[in-house]
């Protein structure tokens, strides 16, 4: 290698100087930092200084990674270690070992909190998809180093073949990457809570999946009124759809349970999956479907009564209204479209929409940071999802 002689350089190096360099060697900068030019012509940064008295050469990183600017950044922090009497190299090391790749991340989340899950069925598959999907592009990388471009490279080769898949891995690397800065691996915002933005709208899925895309819903509301399935049914449905519920929640609810002065719905865990109470903030347009059905009511404690008006609507009331409509989707599919529409049009945390969804919490120290159920921030959700579903062409 090359070394340039004479007087010691201060930032003798430039963005314009350094991509016309072509010739192997080492080029200063100046107070130790060298640009390396190997014979292959790749490019990197070595910083040369004097640790603990002995003369040691560190490397910096390629300089496709490491630009000037900051390659002097990592320069001048190294060299202040080393004249404090400390080890940078050493410092690295340390760092390195204590933060842990994504494989390493996902199997510790996965071992911490699969006692929590209802079933051993879903902890397997929980962990599975994540070997499946995502281990293959991220298991290797320290938890520190992931990106939304790496996380879009997971995503996009099943995003439209696997849709459901694809969500739930997009949700489970979210939980994983949610822990590791809860736990000090990561610092900034979620590397997934970008990536839809370099995705395709899964607006072709399968009947198999069995959802509308978000779009479309403001007109199918729109035609619920004349569906002729009955007012009942038809309230029963936009309500589900308002409130992301499950149909069985829906169904089942009771007067006992609404709050029309605080606008609330509160459903016992008992009728919750995951065996724990739910409180369901409601809109201006949920509160006004509640109103209505009060009016038609005939008096007894179904919110939603069937023909009989001593028992629920029956589970099979909505899909036989979409059959009639000729849509080969689910009730249970509007939960998908809103939770997609969560991702991709609004700019509130993720955990939001999750909870609103009443999904279990997967990870201890999210779960943790979630004690409260964020009804607030939810009401808000709920409020722009029912402006958006209003809307008409």
């Amino acid at each position: 290698m090359t070394k340039a002689k004479g007087r010691h350089p201060d930032k003798a190096l430039s963005s314009v100087r350094i991509r016309a360099l072509k010739a192997s060697g080492r080029y200063a900068d100046g107070n130790g930092l060298y640009l390396v030019v190997d014979p292959s012509g790749a490019k990197r940064w070595i910083l040369r200084t004097v640790v603990q008295g002995h003369r040691r050469d560190i490397g910096l990183g390629g300089l496709g990674l490491v630009p000037l600017a900051e390659a002097r950044e990592k320069a001048l922090a190294f060299r202040k270690l080393a004249r404090e009497g400390g080890d940078p190299l050493a410092e690295r090391r340390k760092a390195q070992v204590g933060v842990p790749t994504f494989a390493e991340a996902a199997e510790r989340v996965h071992d911490e909190h699969k006692a929590t899950w209802k079933n051993a069925k879903h902890a397997q598959q929980w962990i599975t998809t994540l070997r499946t999907y995502a281990c293959p592009h991220l298991g290797g990388r320290p938890v520190d180093q992931i990106a939304t471009p790496d996380v879009l490279k997971v995503l996009a080769p099943i995003w439209l073949t696997k849709p459901e898949t694809a969500r739930r891995v997009r949700q489970r690397i979210g939980t994983v990457l949610d822990w590791a800065k809860a736990a000090g691996h990561r610092a900034g915002d979620n590397a997934v809570d970008g990536v839809a933005k370099g995705l395709p709208k899964q607006n072709d899925r399968d009947e198999h999946h069995a959802a509308m895309p978000y779009a479309e819903v403001p007109a199918f509301v729109e035609k619920l009124q004349t569906s002729g399935g009955g007012e009942s049914v038809s309230l029963a449905f936009e309500f589900l759809i308002l409130t992301a519920a499950r149909t069985s929640e829906v169904l089942g609810m009771r007067w006992d349970e609404a709050d029309l002065a605080e606008r609330l719905w509160t459903v016992p865990a008992a009728r919750m999956k995951a065996g724990r109470e739910h409180r369901v903030p409601l809109s201006e347009r949920a509160v006004a479907i509640l109103e209505r059905a009060k009016e038609v009511s005939t008096g007894g404690t179904l919110v939603f009564p069937g023909r009989s008006g001593d028992r629920p609507l029956s589970n099979m009331a909505f899909l036989m209204l979409l059959r009639r409509m000729g849509l080969s989707i689910t009730a249970h599919g509007f939960r998908s479209s809103f939770r997609d529409w969560a991702a991709e049009q609004t700019s509130l945390p993720r955990e939001v929409a999750e909870m609103a969804l009443a999904h279990t919490v997967e990870n201890r120290v999210e779960a943790a940071y979630r004690r409260g159920d964020l009804l607030e921030k939810r009401r808000e959700l709920m409020q722009l999802w029912a402006v958006f579903t209003a809307r008409r062409p």
